[in-house]
């Protein structure tokens, strides 16, 4: 199962949902992409430099494991990148536009192709991303295209990080999302844009079980 869309559609939320409710296992490409940028981050890498991103994507070494967290109840999924754990870092706004203009690199998004790959395994698999559905798995047997208003993605990306306790400002937020997806829908390589084959859910004013209802009625239906 393929779960694409811009970022703050709600994918990642609901495929780890979904995941866990088929007992899948799951892939954030996203956090991929995000580990090579805080990876050249850590080297002060020039990402205008697609060579370095190369090699910083193929030396760059990127784990997922299940860790308890101080403070928070039961476990979480945390990225190590490097043997370190940058789970925190990868979700910051900085990590993210640096993953942005990292996936516009033809030779970057093949050097993780097989890396992606190479999560299919049994029972099933939920990816997530923004060209599952069209470049890694254009075979997967099921394919959801998740949008949202660019006013309600600010929104919630406001709530996110408020919680956190960022300052950041509502009408920032929507500026760099309306140019992320500027960039991801216009990049000359894997451009962000819904799978033929795929079903379209506008989650704009829906709840998150709601969203979740749906995609799983998709692969097992009443």
């Amino acid at each position: 199962l393929t779960i694409d869309g811009p970022s703050g559609s709600g994918k990642g939320t609901i495929s780890r949902r979904v995941a866990s409710e088929l007992g899948w296992h799951y892939l954030d490409s996203g956090a991929l992409y995000r580990a090579i940028g805080v990876a050249a981050g850590w080297a002060d890498l020039d990402l205008a430099d697609p060579a370095a991103l190369v090699r910083c994507a193929f030396d760059t070494r990127i784990g997922f494991e299940e860790r308890s967290v101080e403070g928070r109840p039961g476990t979480e999924l945390r990225v190590l990148v490097n043997g370190l754990d940058a789970t925190d870092e990868l979700r910051t706004e900085t990590a993210g536009a640096a993953a942005s203009a990292i996936a516009a690199v033809a030779e970057v998004r093949s050097a993780l192709k097989d890396r992606q790959r190479a999560f299919r395994r049994g029972p099933g698999l939920v990816a997530d991303g923004r060209d599952m559905g069209t470049v890694i798995f254009p075979d997967a047997r099921w394919k959801v295209f998740l949008t949202a208003s660019p006013e309600e993605r600010a929104e919630r990306r406001y709530k996110q990080l408020k919680d956190k306790g960022v300052s950041v400002t509502l009408d920032d937020l929507l500026r760099e999302i309306l140019a992320r997806d500027a960039r991801d829908a216009n990049r000359a390589v894997a451009p962000l844009r819904p799978a033929e084959d795929a079903v379209h859910i506008d989650t704009t004013g829906l709840g998150i079980d709601a969203v979740v209802e749906r995609v799983l009625a998709l692969v097992r239906p009443a």
